[in-house]
């Protein structure tokens, strides 16, 4: 009964999300728009958080009619550090999104309202420890951009219904849902946006099906780890997937990311709030992760996950200190300056603890090209770190078709020998994409888990066997396909060819008699 009804208010939420988002968009881009659907979703909910955490304080202290919505904001302004130091941020009940929203439609100056209210959110979290996590989070929320709108007015119109529309959302109290409610609602709006979006969107997101093989990857054996962590982490999806798989005080230290891109960077963020991941629990930075990595400090994590872009350029050899970064110089020689893929993975291995799991999607490309990565596989397998390979479906991600791979990295290996899995078959196709089922994971997981020989999907390869493939890393080098042709009874078919030419040359026969007794 209970999944019943949680799919049923999940599907209400997306018609509803679908709605505003159709309304709204207009002119605007889609991928664009996003970004004003998820900041007004992040508005509402950090109001409404603020407000049940008060509220319910207050409720436990016998003060049963207290709305801290209703208060003035002089009284409210007491209780600003405390709150700033217990839930890292502060609202005036005036700013609250219920109460500009009651406002907005007889608000002339809604545009200058909200960029007040974020700029008020963001300066609460100032020199305190969650200023971190609060600063530039409403950047991309430009109310006064052309794309709403040619004149204040008319901007001021799509706010208004934007509000609307966001207050509209069966959201409710988080407690009272059978969904993460806002966090799903994240979920769909960022999917709904990258089917769309092509590369400029697509790019940014990694679906929830294939987030959730790399988490299970990651954490076979586990029911807890220290940390997550994703060093291309995009809008933060991939990440909370261990909240689903392990569950949210499984993750004993948090959640922790690097993103170069400012936009998804935000996004980030706003993902962690919208799950319900406190400031004290995530660090998230912006910044580039192969020349300027950001957690050198932390203990190493136990759980990496990632989907990092494919073949991008990087500095590489004309940056002369790479070759002697720590992360790097073990290889001897560092990834291509056009392909930055397998800096991505000595990087994440540099960041692995000696107990723990990385999963990480990679381009085909990177298994069997010749020159430095040729080297640096060579390293990786020489020193046993490659657990796993796995050769996923085409066409599972937005804005690419191409048939990824995962790869699976341990620094502490029981056995020496490399699983291969060939899972280019394990899915459903879903309109334009394919799609991983949870019977599909569960296939690959279990292979996985067990190290197990399946004709024709996985073969544990002895590292001599490698080497005498000179470290070519493609799955199809080690996992002979099915031949699916029919087989042909060469004698049978003879025989039935005789039958036909034997039954071909009696009907001849009968029609040259017949034709005779015709001209006669």
């Amino acid at each position: 009964m209970a999944d019943i009804r949680k799919e049923q208010e999940r599907d209400e939420l997306h018609r509803a999300i679908w709605a505003i988002a159709d309304e709204l968009r207009g002119a605007v881009d889609g991928w664009d728009f996003k970004n004003y659907v998820l900041g007004t979703m992040f508005y509402r909910y950090i109001s409404e958080n603020l407000c049940n955490y008060i509220n319910a304080g207050e409720i436990e202290a016998g003060n049963a009619d207290f709305d801290y919505a209703k208060l003035s904001d002089e009284e409210a302004e007491e209780a600003r550090e405390g709150l700033v130091q217990e839930k890292g941020f502060f609202i005036l009940p005036s700013e609250l999104f219920c109460n500009v929203r009651a406002r907005a439609a007889g608000d002339e100056n809604l545009n200058e309202t909200l960029e007040t209210v974020f700029r008020h959110i963001e300066s609460s979290a100032q020199g305190s420890e969650s200023e971190g996590s609060f600063a530039g989070l409403f950047d991309d929320y430009d109310v006064n951009s052309n794309k709403l709108g040619a004149t204040v007015s008319k901007r001021n119109e799509k706010l208004v219904k934007l509000l609307n529309g966001v207050a509209d959302m069966k959201l409710g109290d988080v407690k009272d849902h059978q969904i993460d409610a806002f966090g799903d609602a994240y979920e769909y709006l960022m999917t709904m946006y990258a089917s769309n979006a092509g590369k400029s969107g697509g790019e940014f997101f990694t679906p929830a099906d294939v987030s959730e093989l790399l988490t299970r990857l990651g954490t076979v054996g586990k029911t807890e780890v220290n940390k997550v962590y994703d060093p291309a982490c995009g809008s933060g999806s991939l990440l909370l997937k261990a909240v689903k798989v392990l569950g949210r005080d499984a993750v004993r230290s948090g959640f922790y990311g690097q993103e170069i891109n400012i936009t998804t960077y935000n996004l980030c963020r706003i993902n962690m709030f919208l799950h319900d991941i406190g400031f004290d629990k995530f660090d998230i930075a912006c910044e580039d992760t192969l020349t300027n990595p950001q957690h050198w400090d932390d203990e190493p994590f136990e759980l990496i996950v990632s989907n990092p872009p494919y073949s991008i350029k990087w500095a590489g050899d004309d940056n002369p200190l790479l070759i002697n970064d720590p992360r790097f110089a073990p290889a001897g020689v560092l990834a291509p300056k056009s392909k930055a893929d397998l800096a991505f993975i000595m990087h994440s291995l540099s960041w692995l603890a000696s107990n723990g799991t990385a999963a990480i999607v990679c381009f085909p490309g990177i298994l069997y090209r010749g020159g430095t990565e040729k080297k640096i596989r060579q390293y990786l397998i020489d020193n046993n770190f490659i657990d796993c390979v796995i050769q996923l479906p085409s066409n599972l991600f937005f804005g690419t078709s191409i048939a990824t791979c995962i790869m699976v990295l341990k620094k502490n290996k029981a056995d020496s020998k490399t699983l291969f899995i060939d899972a280019s078959g394990e899915c459903v196709k879903v309109t334009n994409n394919n799609r991983l089922t949870p019977e599909n994971i569960k296939r690959i997981v279990d292979t996985f888990a067990v190290r197990a020989e399946v004709a024709h999907f996985s073969h544990l390869a002895a590292y001599e066997e490698i080497r005498e493939q000179e470290y070519n890393l493609s799955v199809s080098t080690y996992v002979e396909q099915e031949d699916t042709r029919e087989v042909i009874d060469i004698t049978a078919l003879n025989a039935e060819i005789e039958r036909i030419v034997a039954r071909e040359q009696v009907l001849r026969e009968e029609i040259d008699k017949i034709i005779g007794e015709i001209k006669a």
